[in-house]
């Protein structure tokens, strides 16, 4: 199994690699030129969120084109595709954003003993506030408080309830080539199991290098402890940025699960503009 999952990541890693590279040229004479904005900062692709938000005023887009994630556990096998997800951002103040988060399509196949079915629908709605506390213009740190709530669409795919928490991001540039993100996060999700809420608490660690102005590259480990007596999951990933233009950047990347409790496997792709 995880052969295959493996051959699979490798297979959807060239070939987004290939287009990376092939649409360079034509994405830098539609991006867009502000050289008075700051840096691109984005969210994605890894799991810890950056502390510095959008520019007064302006827009930045996070999508992820497709994302695949495999699980198989207790003789059923899942697969979700998921298009087009997408974090749409608005800087309203020197040191505050407001994002809105949906995804439009989402295809889950379900395997049970040779029979599957297929669940098609959108996501429910996550709306976020990015307040950057320091580093948004400046220095080696910077951190960012990132309260949260999910609402409730009611498609196939919500569980009906409102949720929410709380972010806290922190990064440090530890040189010009290396730098450490880490994040703490504490959620207030419903669990189905014993219709009750949970606090569950999230914690990362992604390690990047620049390997050169265009092309970075990560890894990442998260972690998700429950306050009720679901075991604890664990997971490590990695991915690749290529800076087409400033303010466009394209990613890949790739999610396994380290403990039984985990998910197997997310691949996925998208890009960051900022207007």
């Amino acid at each position: 199994m995880k052969t295959k999952l493996t051959q699979v990541t490798l297979a959807f890693l060239s070939t987004t690699s290939l287009m990376m590279a092939g649409t360079g040229d034509f994405a830098q004479s539609i991006a867009p030129k502000n050289t008075s904005l700051r840096d691109l900062a984005a969210d994605r692709p890894d799991s810890t969120e950056s502390p510095i938000t959008v520019d007064k005023g302006h827009w930045q887009i996070e999508s992820s084109v497709v994302s695949v994630a495999k699980n198989s556990s207790g003789g059923v096998d899942t697969e979700t595709w998921t298009w087009g997800e997408t974090n749409i951002k608005y800087g309203v103040s020197d040191n505050i954003d407001l994002q809105l988060i949906f995804a439009p399509y989402i295809l889950e196949k379900v395997k049970v003993g040779g029979v599957e079915t297929r669940t098609e629908d959108a996501s429910d709605v996550t709306l976020r506030m990015k307040w950057n506390m320091w580093g948004n213009d400046g220095g080696k740190t910077s951190l960012a408080l990132f309260p949260y709530v999910k609402i409730p669409t009611k498609t196939a795919f919500s569980n009906s309830r409102w949720e929410g928490g709380l972010i806290v991001p922190f990064a440090i540039d530890l040189n010009d080539k290396w730098s450490l993100g880490l994040q703490a996060e504490l959620a207030y999700v419903y669990d189905e199991v014993d219709s009750d809420y949970d606090l569950d608490l999230l914690h990362t660690a992604v390690l990047g290098y620049s390997v050169n102005d265009r092309v970075g590259v990560y890894v990442e480990y998260l972690g998700i402890m429950n306050s009720d007596s679901n075991p604890y999951e664990s997971y490590a990933s990695g991915g690749i940025t290529y800076a087409i233009h400033d303010q466009l950047q394209w990613d890949v990347g790739v999610v396994y699960g380290i403990n039984d409790a985990a998910e197997d496997s997310n691949v996925f792709t998208g890009f960051t503009v900022k207007y």
